[in-house]
Parts: structure tokens; C-alpha cells; sequence
């Protein structure tokens, strides 16, 4: 692969569409808007972009994570009309289809990236994942994309010790509760606090969690601090062989659904230095993951902010093996 021209790779299918409901936030139109926001990254930062669909997770992938049960029972209820696992979270025929193909994706994506493919992957699914546990789904969640992926790394035998970095608002107790006794994968996040789901306060960390919970209407300053001084510094020290994000954009201080009051400015700003952390590590790059965001106008803004920070962070340096 050049490295005068970076690659991006777009992972994304219209197939997930079908899973959507009249008048709810969570709604196709996200995909759209960060697609268009990955283009812009990549024709702002001059690299070349490749963007394909990825076969669903089979169910020995997803059942690394989630439980057999659970599993039976989304596709059982959904094709006897459907659910709502919670007052936010509604399931409908279309469901399982498409969170078996958001899950596939987002293990397309952190392969590609640890595989040499692209510098960075983005899988732009829905819907988003870091709320759901091994055997609940909620907060618009129904299955724990990001933990799919860094469990079929470790799986495969491509990383042994992957770290989860999440930005979203919210925090993702859903992965947390998945890989916090597991001592090869990091959880680190920002969220807003006391917010939905209640859960990520700093008692909360360990040597593999790391939460910085940030107040309401904290912007960029909080934020890229919060990265910065905390969360990489740990993720640095575990050492991990690949880094996944939990891309979420509702920080944003626009977004509706929430109280920070974070720019797409400072989204690139903790982009470049995760990527930075990447490359000190020796990594191939970065893969991301969509979760929250719903302005569409700021998704499109921060999911371009944070391309060109991460192709920046990456620069121009030389391939060199990941560590597995």
C-alpha cells in the first residue's frame, strides 16, 4: 500500500434501512449523512476511498459475545411482528437481518484495518450497538457491534489484545459489561454524566476501564483533555495490537438528545491523537464504528472531522507489522 495515499474504507449496506420506525431518531438518514461525511474527510485529506458491503456475522461470530438464547429469541419475536425491548428500541421484522449485517461490518472494518487493506475503516451501520449486553438490548441497541469485531480479532488469532475507545455521549455500559473481566480487552470512554444509561461513573474504572464522565455542557476543552491526559495514556500503557473506536457524534452541541457541547473541531482533535497513539504503537491504523449521532448535519460534520484528524495523526509513516 502507498503511503502517499492513504486508504479509507467505507463499509456500509442500504440493507439496513429496513429496520426503522415512523418518527424515531434512529433512522436510516444517519447513514447517509455519515457517508457523505467520510467522503468529505477523505477529499479534504487527499486520500482515496474504498467503500463495499461485508456478508453478515454468522452466528458462531455473534455468539462470541451474546448468547444463544437471546439470539433465537430477536429472530423468533421479530418474525411474529416484532417487539420493543425497551421504551426506545423497537425490533421489527427487518431487525435481524440488519444487525447481523451492522455486526459483520464492523468486524469487516477492524480486519481490514489490522489486515493491511485500508488505514482507516469505518463502518457506518445501524443500528448502533454499545448499549446492548450479552443477552438484553436497549437504548436503541440490539446487538454489541464494537465487541463483536474486537472479539473476532482476538477469535482469529489477528490481535490478542484489542482497546475499545468510545466517544459517544452515552455511555456503553453494554460493552463495558461484556470485556470488563476480560484482561486483553480496554474499555475507555467519555460520556456525559448523570446521563442515560445512568452507569460509567469514574468508580467505575480499572486497570482496563478507564471512564472520564464529563459534565453537561462540556465542550471540546473537557473533552480532548479527557482524551488526551487520561483515557490514551492507559490505552498506551495496555498496549493494544488493535484500536476500535465506538464512533458516536451525539456529543455534539447540536445533537438533540443530549447536554455536551462538543464541536466537530473537537472530534478531530482526539482523532488525531488516537491515531498518533496508533502509530507509536506500530499499528496498522484505526477502525471505527458508528454509534449515536442524530443531527444529521452534525454527523456529517464530525464523522469528515474525525477522518481528516485520523489521517493526519497517521501521516505519512512506513507499514510495520501489528503485534498480535
Amino acid at each position: 500500500m502507498s503511503t502517499d495515499e492513504p486508504v479509507v474504507l467505507l463499509l456500509t449496506d442500504p440493507a439496513m434501512a429496513a429496520h426503522a420506525w415512523p418518527g424515531h431518531p434512529e433512522r436510516p438518514e444517519r447513514i447517509e449523512a455519515v457517508e457523505a461525511g467520510v467522503a468529505d474527510g477523505v477529499q479534504a485529506a487527499g486520500a482515496r476511498l474504498v467503500q463495499r458491503s461485508a456478508a453478515p456475522a454468522t452466528r458462531d461470530t455473534l455468539m462470541r459475545v451474546h448468547e444463544g438464547s437471546y439470539l433465537e429469541w430477536l429472530v423468533a419475536r421479530a418474525a411474529a411482528g416484532g417487539a420493543w425491548l425497551d421504551p426506545d428500541t423497537y425490533l421489527v421484522e427487518a431487525t435481524p437481518a440488519a444487525v447481523w449485517l451492522a455486526a459483520g461490518l464492523a468486524t469487516a472494518a477492524a480486519a481490514g484495518v489490522v489486515s493491511g487493506e485500508a488505514d482507516v475503516a469505518f463502518a457506518a451501520v445501524r443500528p448502533p450497538g454499545h448499549h446492548a449486553h450479552r443477552d438484553q438490548g436497549k437504548g436503541f441497541c440490539i446487538l454489541n457491534n464494537v465487541a463483536v469485531a474486537a472479539a473476532s480479532l482476538q477469535a482469529s488469532g489477528a490481535a490478542r489484545r484489542v482497546a475499545i475507545l468510545d466517544w459517544d455521549v452515552h455511555h456503553g455500559d453494554g460493552t463495558q459489561s461484556i470485556v470488563a473481566a476480560d484482561p486483553d480487552t480496554f474499555y475507555g470512554s467519555t460520556h456525559q454524566y448523570p446521563w442515560y444509561p445512568g452507569t460509567g461513573c469514574a468508580g467505575e474504572s480499572s486497570d482496563t476501564v478507564v471512564n472520564v464522565p464529563l459534565e453537561a455542557g462540556s465542550g471540546d476543552e473537557a473533552f480532548v483533555n479527557a482524551w488526551r491526559n487520561a483515557i490514551l495514556p492507559a490505552t498506551e500503557a495496555f498496549a493494544p495490537a488493535a484500536i476500535l473506536v465506538s464512533a458516536g457524534f451525539d456529543a455534539h452541541l447540536d445533537d438533540p438528545l443530549a447536554g455536551l457541547m462538543v464541536t466537530s473541531k473537537g472530534f478531530r482533535a482526539v482523532a488525531l491523537e488516537v491515531a498518533k497513539l496508533a502509530r507509536r504503537l506500530g499499528l496498522r491504523g484505526v477502525a471505527l464504528t458508528l454509534e449515536g449521532g442524530y443531527d444529521v448535519d452534525a454527523l456529517r460534520a464530525s464523522a469528515g472531522a474525525t477522518i481528516e484528524g485520523l489521517l493526519a495523526g497517521l501521516g505519512p509513516a512506513p507499514r510495520r507489522d501489528s503485534r498480535k
